[in-house]
């Protein structure tokens, strides 16, 4: 299902377009949902919300459907991602709507500033929003004020269930669980059971960078390398950058360790996620699945990247001294 249906779209008369500020013998309304991402539930939640507002609609004898408009559940936080939401906006603002109707403001919109913003955009043209849940029609005397009160509350609200995901997350991870998996090079994840397995010609990838880094090569010269070779990056590109090569010699998942909470998120409507660096809990497992590199190979990288890392802030050492710190070490490095 696309992001937005419009499942009816009424014919209105002559009569049913006059200019605002006059008689409107009936009044054009949408009606707004979100649904669920579970495939055919996902169906069944939009048939049976589209039956729901299309028998409410009928029940009144001065309005007319003018469309029912949907978006994902997982959507909910971002009023800009919601493409059915924007629709129905723009329907409103062409002068196709005259009433917005939704279940409640946290389904309208789940921050203040959103729902203020979109709610003053509907009442310039004279557009009023009307909240089931909380029976407010924002179109009345003391509707913006309970508005803001609500909205503040729905707000809340998404704070609230935030966190208490933060903390479901964090007992699994506690328990060893793994969550949010992207995938790493060498490893082939199994979803169904959260369990990784060793794929034998990526490993062999990984093996030859911790081979190549802790003989002397630095990333830089590795990502040109395994570029000359043809090697697919873990994007599956033939394009190698540095960084890229940096990060799968930092990765603990390569000696069989696992640590999550990397990063943590700031911002549970924006949903903004930064590097942990203490704010939040890490959890790590040692010996959590087979090792692609020996602890003493992988122990070693971590050293040289420290090493190389130090000298690179340090900016009283003179061009000659910091390639002497590890270059005369490591007699191997190009």
């Amino acid at each position: 299902m696309e992001n937005e249906v419009s499942i009816i779209r009424a014919k209105t008369s002559l009569e049913d377009r006059r200019m605002r500020g006059k008689e409107i013998v009936r009044k054009r309304v949408a009606a707004y949902c979100r649904v669920s991402t579970d495939g055919e539930e996902q169906l069944n939640s939009f048939s049976s919300q589209v039956k729901y507002y299309t028998e409410l609609i009928e029940k009144e004898s001065d309005w007319m459907m003018a469309g029912v408009y949907a978006d994902e559940a997982i959507t909910g936080t971002q009023v800009s991602k919601r493409e059915g939401f924007q629709k129905m906006i723009n329907a409103c603002l062409d002068g196709e709507v005259d009433m917005v109707i939704t279940k409640s403001i946290s389904r309208f919109a789940r921050n203040t500033l959103d729902t203020l913003k979109y709610v003053r955009t509907l009442k310039e043209k004279n557009i009023a929003a009307f909240f089931e849940d909380e029976k407010i029609n924002t179109l009345s005397m003391d509707g913006e004020l309970l508005l803001v009160v609500l909205s503040s509350v729905a707000q809340q609200e998404v704070e609230n269930i935030s966190n208490n995901v933060k903390k479901g997350l964090a007992m699994k991870m506690s328990r060893g669980e793994i969550v949010g998996f992207v995938g790493a090079l060498g490893y082939d994840y199994d979803p169904a059971t959260k369990t990784m397995t060793v794929n034998q010609e990526e490993a062999k990838i990984v093996q030859y960078i911790f081979n190549r880094y802790v003989s002397g090569a630095g990333s830089s010269t590795i990502a040109r390398e395994l570029e000359e070779m043809g090697v697919p990056n873990p994007s599956g590109s033939k394009k190698w950058h540095q960084t890229t090569v940096a990060g799968i010699i930092r990765n603990e998942k390569y000696v069989g360790d696992l640590l999550q909470g990397k990063t943590f998120t700031v911002d549970s409507i924006l949903h903004r996620r930064l590097d942990n660096l203490g704010e939040s809990d890490k959890y790590l497992l040692k010996d959590h699945h087979e090792a692609i590199v020996s602890r003493e190979v992988f122990d070693k990288a971590q050293e040289i990247l420290a090493k190389r890392g130090k000298c690179r802030s340090n900016a009283r050492l003179r061009k000659d001294e910091y390639r002497t710190l590890y270059t005369n070490k490591y007699a191997f490095r190009l």
